[in-house]
């Protein structure tokens, strides 16, 4: 996976160092001398990884990663701190900052290489949800979109750890903000981790008669686990099985001996990080749904119903099955609008909805058309059948007077309704349509709130069987 690495330090001799080993693995590298340059090309350049120096005169890297984050153009970039500081209190800070990770000089490659890969590809993810969500988003809502606020505490956390003191230990240093489930068979982990909905999964990478990495590509290969951060406890100086776990879809890692203030901190930031995307893919969802969904009667909309009829019709066809389409219309629904208001009118449409619901299988597929006029598809359904419908909905709406919020009198609400049914080879969504709306209009032209039948032929009789073209 290639990517534009930003490497900050001010010294020359280490960002041609580490520009080489980026180079050779065919990334693009960007570079900068100190914080304010840095902060400029990550602004300008929005690149997908940024390596950044801690020790530099005039703004440290600590200064730089809290000013990075606190920008939306540049907030979700990750950053990981190169420094010649090995103290864990150093890292504690960094972290605490916003970094996503601390790799000490002389940067072992395989460490290195394996960490940015692992970023890229968590780079690329949020990418996409964003990007997906701002192109659905209105004017203005970029901002609201890219926004980080999410909760670092109050976090799931399912533990998988067979060492009881340091299971003790973890759950004791995480207990207080978080809600901690301890394991310590890979059965049981795996268990839990489908049903739990966990923000974070600590696997213990040092079990005695389990092998962790296996239980981390299990829980990648599964739907409800895919997204899950996940955090390894390493042995320090393992960078073999740190890189192999990074390849593998370990998200991030603490080194044993653990230290409590460190591992406080990376499991905050997975929790932040879980919690923004729960958010950003319900954000997704929502707006989906919102896309196919029509706003007030909460039918589906025009756009939904035209591809999924060209399906149904499609499948009808090949099958050889029936498909039934009923098109229906308020009678007079302008003296609605007219004489009790559009609020009410809007009203009218919410219940009409509702009693199609009510009217129609779980299996039918109920539209708004447009203005008054709406569509139901009935797969699977022969036209005697599609009729029964049509005239029980009919009677479910002239039957109960419509009921008004503002106490106004009830309203006495009728529906006209035409039904066609496919005609086999050669016909297509069009023409149902058409033979639907041409019921309908007769319906209509016959005196209203009655039900029309179009014939295979192209016909139209009433729902008592008398032609009517």
């Amino acid at each position: 996976m290639t990517g534009r690495i930003l490497v900050v330090d001010d010294q020359p001799l280490n960002v041609k160092l580490l520009e080489a080993k980026l180079t050779n693995e065919y990334y693009d590298v960007l570079t900068a001398s100190d914080g304010p340059s840095a902060i400029d090309v990550a602004t300008r350049e929005r690149p997908d990884v940024i390596l950044l120096d801690v020790m530099m005169p005039g703004m440290d890297g600590f200064e730089v990663c809290r000013r990075l984050r606190a920008e939306p153009a540049t907030m979700h970039i990750p950053i990981v701190m190169v420094t010649a500081l090995s103290d864990t209190e150093d890292r504690v800070v960094g972290l605490s900052a916003g970094a996503d990770d601390f790799l000490t000089k002389p940067v072992e490659d395989l460490a290195l290489l394996a960490r940015v890969r692992s970023l890229l590809r968590f780079k690329v993810t949020f990418d996409e949800l964003r990007l997906r969500l701002m192109a659905g988003a209105g004017a203005g809502a970029a901002d609201e979109v890219l926004a980080d606020d999410a909760d670092a505490d109050n976090g799931r956390i399912l533990l998988l750890e067979d060492f009881e003191s340091r299971a003790r230990m973890i759950s004791e240093a995480l207990g207080g903000a978080n809600q901690v489930t301890v394991v310590d068979s890979d059965a049981e982990a795996l268990q839990q981790a489908d049903v739990g909905d966990f923000d974070v999964v600590i696997i213990s990478l040092t079990l005695e008669e389990i092998d962790g990495l296996r239980v981390c590509t299990q829980l990648r290969s599964r739907t409800a686990t895919r997204h899950v951060p996940i955090l390894a406890l390493i042995e320090e100086g393992d960078l073999e099985l740190l890189a192999k776990a990074l390849d593998l879809g370990v998200t991030d890692y603490v080194m044993t001996p653990l230290d409590r203030n460190e591992l406080i901190a990376r499991v905050r930031t997975q929790v932040r990080r879980k919690h923004y995307q729960d958010r950003l893919r319900l954000d997704l969802d929502e707006s989906v749904t919102m896309a196919s969904v029509d706003v007030l009667t909460k039918l589906h909309n025009r756009r939904y119903l035209t591809n999924h009829l060209a399906r149904e019709v499609e499948r009808a066809i090949d099958n050889k099955k029936p498909l039934s389409l009923i098109m229906l219309d308020v009678d007079h629904f302008k003296r609605v609008n007219d004489t009790c208001g559009h609020a009410i009118g809007d009203e009218v449409l919410i219940e009409l909805a509702s009693r199609m619901i009510e009217c129609t299988r779980r299996t039918d597929l109920s539209a708004r058309l447009g203005g008054e006029e709406f569509v139901v598809v009935m797969p699977d359904t022969p036209l005697a059948v599609a009729e029964s419908v049509a005239e029980r909905l009919r009677a479910g709406v002239a039957g109960k007077p419509f009921t008004r919020q503002d106490g106004g009198p009830e309203l006495q609400i009728t529906v006209s309704l035409g039904v066609a049914v496919i005609a086999g080879q050669g016909d297509n969504p069009k023409k149902l349509l058409a033979r639907a709306d041409e019921a309908l209009y007769r319906a209509k032209s016959g005196g209203r709130n009655r039900v029309v039948i179009a014939t295979d032929d192209f016909e139209a009789v009433s729902s008592s069987g008398s032609r009517l073209i």
